[in-house]
């Protein structure tokens, strides 16, 4: 299969498109959608975040993202962190064949994600990305099984998009209330800060071992 990855440019996925391209067989990557000129079998578009019109849709066999959530419940933004957040322990997440409209193409695949409860930041990240590469390699390796996708059941619910403001503690909570709050955070791009005497204090967060 001719494959393609795109994503973003200076998103997280970035780390990984190099293991992913690996594990696809040596599959081209790139960082927007205006610069891929050929027609592929498959593109796998992750942590991508500019509009994608209809013609360069139409003109691969498959364009395919992976969204951290049972769809077509968990629509829109960051939401892995934001079930983190609820204080789910299991993920499922879809892969599906990108369309004009928002998460809501039909799906070829879906895997869970288990946590321990104690994951911060990279290492959700991390764990996120070992799922999304595995489900790219298992719908390559076994295309004739994946190839055809059904249409999303259920009832859909969208995210928000967070925003570094949705990163503040909450002074008059426990640390242990707030602790999935404190995974998600991102220590240099969206550190935790709580105000206090109207004063801003700035916290990071990190493991032992990390």
């Amino acid at each position: 299969m001719k494959l393609a990855i795109l994503t973003s440019p200076n998103q997280w996925f970035c780390d990984f498109t190099e293991q992913l391209s690996f594990e696809l067989g040596g599959a081209h990557v790139f960082e927007d959608h205006s610069d891929i000129s050929e027609s592929y079998d498959a593109v796998f578009i992750l942590s991508y975040h500019k509009i994608i019109d209809g013609s360069f849709l139409s003109k691969n066999k498959h364009n395919i993202v992976i969204h951290a959530s049972d769809l077509p419940a968990g629509k829109g933004w960051a939401p892995l962190f934001w079930q983190v957040l609820e204080g789910k322990s299991k993920i499922t997440f879809s892969m599906f064949e990108a369309t004009k409209g928002v998460d809501d193409g039909p799906i070829y695949m879906q895997q869970d994600l288990l946590l321990n409860g104690l994951e911060l930041n990279k290492e959700l990240r991390i764990k996120q990305a070992e799922v999304q590469i595995k489900m790219c390699k298992t719908f390559v390796d076994n295309y004739s099984i994946y190839s055809d996708p059904r249409g999303q059941i259920g009832d859909e619910s969208f995210y928000p998009k967070r925003n570094a403001s949705d990163s503040e503690l909450d002074i008059d909570k426990t640390i242990k209330e707030q602790f999935n709050m404190l995974r998600i955070v991102d220590n240099e791009e969206y550190p935790a800060f709580f105000y206090l005497d109207g004063k801003k204090f700035i916290l990071k967060i990190y493991s032992e071992n990390s």
